[in-house]
């Protein structure tokens, strides 16, 4: 009542609410009062019912939990752990206070932010931070950062949280791959100095009508319950560096079964973890889709629901009822009984690219998505999911381009010379963005050949219709490169996106050189340090090109295009009603015109 977070005696206890200890849950009495099982290495949690708030520290970060590991991490970690917290207290109380909330509202939803380093924290700023605070956030209730927080780096944490504190919003995070402790030895100890500087791993709260549950499926280290195939091999190989493997284990999913007793069965379960349940860019990869994926589905049968995840860098939002061959294989998914989004990445394809107009990497996903964040707008059991592209309009939801022969060849003759020779080489490439003709310019041989308007939309899937006129013709159905029907991944040059590759497969940052002394200053460096440069322009590890994508649409244009300037308007209408229009100027002609300055004409 007086909000300083102490128990007085004049305070009555709350009922009904959830609290727990990780494991078991139980529901307050008439009075506030629980009880719970006590075991070493817990932590009790309220879970914020809806019409209430916990306390927030200065950064906005929410306060619901206490740790309970009497002897802490039990070995040295480089970034602390836990320290001995010694008995239980006699109670643990936590406080509640009173909030107005509707069942209508948004949260800020974001990917893998993921910096490295005080520089990429800039970029954070510079990017998210700055636009959120030129958004219109006043249904905004919650801010949520889908895992890999951070890169690795635990010494960043305080820093970051009090940059992303100033969107005002409370911050949610969950445990990601490059949030753990690499030095711990089991999977038990691996998330505790997330847990003394952040909060815990795992916990839900509530909202209006949306139960939110935060799961920690990243297992570090993994061993033998994680053999299996598509790259669980290492779990088990006695030679291998430890590694992680995408599994929720046995204790939360104890946890996670007694917390749904008491959620209304009308009411939307997010459920956010880091690694997708399933996504289509490593459908085919094991140990980044989740091993028990079913058992969640089974614990969610009958209710509405929704899996938000991170991890890929990649945004990916996959439908009720989407399929991908891997799946099967890898995990046992044939269909999804749910939508499933993947978030996407603030940070792109980690802070790789050129610098934009705002002085931030032009980091394009290998989906071909830039980088963004999302809001999700919640009415009931109800949601809509809009993306927003870092430093560009919040109008803007798509990139247009032209597929064409010329941007096939050059594409499949860099894309393979970059595969083979790997990002940072001191080679010269055979091609650069200088050698590719201009794509929005074709002649009536290469309409022949294939030409392919395309278009990427951002937040495109199965049930988006993308529709496309040439100078003002009957519209036309633009198709979607995966139907998600089953069939594998669909890559290479035809199926690329052609907007986001020209920015990926040559970038001069890695020429910088300057004579400042400074080592790590020439070139760049992105990851733990990893230095690339100076050495030629060139692109990016071929894996985080953007060779295909769940949301990129293709028309072939009509071999009778006339001679002369044309414009292609692309609508988009997403499955919520609402439409989208981008419209692209390109030019038919008899010949390629002579492309650079003609010196011929001013000798002599």
């Amino acid at each position: 009542m007086n909000q300083d977070g102490e128990h007085q005696a004049d305070e009555p206890g709350i009922p009904e609410i959830i609290v727990s200890n990780g494991r078991d849950v139980t529901l307050t009495d008439s009075e506030g009062a629980y009880s719970l099982p006590v075991f070493d290495n817990m932590t009790v949690m309220v879970s914020k019912p809806s019409g209430y708030r916990v306390p927030l520290n200065e950064d906005y970060v929410p306060q619901f939990s206490y740790i309970h590991k009497p002897e802490g991490t039990p070995t040295q970690l480089r970034y602390g752990g836990i320290a001995p917290t010694g008995p239980l207290p006699d109670s643990v109380d936590f406080p509640l206070t009173r909030s107005e909330e509707t069942s209508s509202f948004s949260c800020v939803v974001m990917g893998d932010t993921q910096p490295y380093s005080n520089t990429e924290i800039g970029y954070v700023r510079d990017t998210i931070v700055k636009d959120l605070l030129a958004q219109d956030l006043s249904s905004s209730r919650c801010m949520i950062l889908l895992g890999d927080v951070i890169g690795d780096d635990l010494n960043l944490l305080p820093r970051f949280m009090n940059v992303m504190g100033a969107v005002g919003l409370p911050q949610y995070y969950i445990h990601g791959n490059h949030d753990y402790d690499f030095d711990a030895n089991s999977d038990e100890d691996s998330a505790d100095s997330w847990r003394r500087i952040y909060g815990p791993n795992y916990f839900s709260f509530e909202i209006g009508d949306v139960f939110f549950a935060v799961l920690d499926n990243v297992v570090y280290p993994c061993g033998e319950a994680d053999s299996g195939t598509g790259g669980r091999e290492a779990c088990t190989r006695a030679d291998a560096d430890p590694t992680y493997n995408a599994r929720v284990p046995e204790q939360q999913m104890t946890w996670l079964q007694n917390t749904l007793e008491y959620v209304p069965k009308n009411k939307l379960v997010v459920l956010m973890h880091h690694i997708p349940l399933v996504s289509f860019i490593d459908s085919n990869t094991g140990r980044h889709q989740t091993d028990n994926a079913n058992d969640l589905y089974q614990l969610l049968e009958g209710r509405p629901a929704l899996s938000l995840s991170g991890h890929t860098h990649t945004y990916e939002i996959l439908a009720t009822g989407e399929s991908y061959k891997g799946w099967q294989e890898q995990v046992e998914v044939s269909r999804l009984p749910f939508d499933h989004i993947v978030g996407g990445a603030p940070s792109g394809n980690w802070w790789q690219g050129d610098f934009s107009f705002d002085g931030i990497p032009m980091a394009f996903t290998r989906g071909g998505t830039p980088p963004g964040y999302l809001i999700l707008q919640f009415d009931g059991a109800d949601y809509r999911v809009d993306f927003y592209a870092s430093n560009q309009a919040q109008d803007r939801k798509m990139a247009l381009s032209f597929n064409t022969p010329a941007f096939r060849s050059w594409f499949t003759t860099l894309w393979q010379w970059q595969d083979e020779k790997g990002p940072g080489t001191e080679e010269i490439p055979p091609l650069t963005v200088n050698d590719l003709e201009d794509l929005k310019l074709f002649t009536p041989d290469e309409l022949a050949a294939g030409v392919y308007l395309t278009a990427n939309v951002w937040s495109g899937e199965r049930n988006t219709e993308v529709m496309a006129s040439i100078d003002g013709g009957d519209p036309q159905e633009m198709v979607r490169t995966q139907a998600g029907e089953g069939e594998d991944i669909l890559s290479g040059a035809e199926y690329a996106d052609p907007f986001a590759v020209l920015r990926q497969l040559t970038i001069g940052r890695y020429a910088y050189k300057s004579t400042s002394g400074d080592e790590r200053a020439q070139g760049f460096e992105i990851w733990q340090g990893s230095r690339f440069g100076p050495v030629a322009p060139q692109g990016m590890a071929s894996w985080g090109i953007a060779n295909s994508s769940t949301h990129l649409w293709r028309l072939p244009l009509s071999a009778d295009l006339p001679v002369g300037s044309h414009v292609a308007r692309v609508t988009v209408k997403d499955r919520y009603g609402r439409e989208f229009v981008e419209q692209i100027p390109f030019e038919v002609r008899t010949e390629r015109p002579f492309k650079y300055w003609d010196n011929a004409l001013w000798e002599g």
